[in-house]
């Protein structure tokens, strides 16, 4: 991760082969955020292709006119709970369900995000709430859903919804980029300092002048934050039979970029979902995927 960056592969589509088919109505995915855009758009594609999926949202009556929407067209398999990734309570209740109606998971697509989208300027409260949430959010609950993973055969995956904008080469500090670009010195800790360091700039309001990312800041922050955690749990469970890598849908259309981008949620969450189903024998871990996109046949 970092600078780590690998293409993903768009041709021929490993799914379209039934004997890359290693999941079935059997394999539990939860998507978070999904109630809307990319989310919405990996759950109706796990979905289609037959696992189990769990479509999370904070907004109740969203969710369940999602999950609605899901199953007017055919699609049966999905489930909704309510759950925001920053309150420990409603990560607690989601756990014990679905411990107690699954009784574990094998996937997880930790989409859940928020961004104020400014640029050139910055405040402490929303620095806080985007990393609280983009960060800190999804790392509690990661954490908390770690013991239910069933780690057979390696086929058990975490897919951290990052950015392009969250690349150690968009912060102009050196010091910072240090920080986390060290494999063997890279530690929670570490990657608190950096965090702890950020707040306290934009405290100050030195923070252009340390060489924070000078684009969507607090966003850019917190996904820098994101992807040295999943480099960081990767290599933590690397012998354990777990997959953890980051994915860089490119620039989508979904309210966050108030419905301008190069392409779909659809399109992004297709490339996504392919990347999450590779069989074990090409799927390495602790990496950056950000794709080349079929249509445009572009880097994203």
């Amino acid at each position: 991760m970092g600078s780590k960056e690998i293409e993903a592969p768009t041709s021929p589509s490993p799914l379209s082969s039934s004997s890359t088919r290693w999941w079935s109505k059997e394999t539990v995915a939860v998507v978070t955020g999904a109630n809307k855009g990319i989310g919405y758009a990996f759950v109706k594609r796990l979905a289609e292709l037959g696992l189990t999926v769990i479509l999370t949202s904070r907004d109740v009556l969203r969710g369940q006119n999602a999950i609605e929407l899901l199953r007017a067209q055919g699609l049966d398999n999905v489930h909704f709970f309510r759950l925001d990734v920053t309150d420990p309570a409603l990560i607690h209740a989601f756990v014990s369900w679905l411990r107690d109606k699954y009784g574990g998971l094998d996937i997880l697509v930790n989409n859940a995000g928020v961004s104020f989208n400014e640029i050139g300027e910055n405040s402490l409260e929303h620095a806080e709430t985007v990393i609280k949430t983009n960060y800190y959010g999804t790392k509690l609950f990661t954490e908390a859903l770690l013991p239910l993973f069933r780690r057979s055969s390696s086929l058990s995956r975490i897919l951290n919804i990052s950015s392009q904008l969250g690349q150690l080469n968009k912060v102009k500090n050196p010091t910072i980029r240090e920080e986390l670009e060290d494999e063997e010195k890279l530690s929670e800790e570490g990657i608190e300092n950096v965090v702890r360091r950020f707040f306290e700039s934009v405290r100050k309001g030195t923070w252009k002048e340390e060489g924070w990312p000078s684009i969507w800041t607090d966003y850019s922050v917190s996904k820098i934050a994101l992807n040295a955690y999943s480099r960081l749990l990767a290599k933590r469970y690397k012998e354990h039979g777990l997959i953890i890598n980051c994915y860089c849908p490119g620039f989508t259309r979904t309210a966050m970029t108030r419905d301008k981008g190069n392409h779909t949620a659809d399109v992004a969450a297709d490339l996504g979902t392919t990347l999450l189903l590779l069989p074990h024998r090409n799927l390495p871990t602790g990496k950056f995927y950000s794709g080349v996109n079929p249509v445009l046949n572009s880097k994203l």
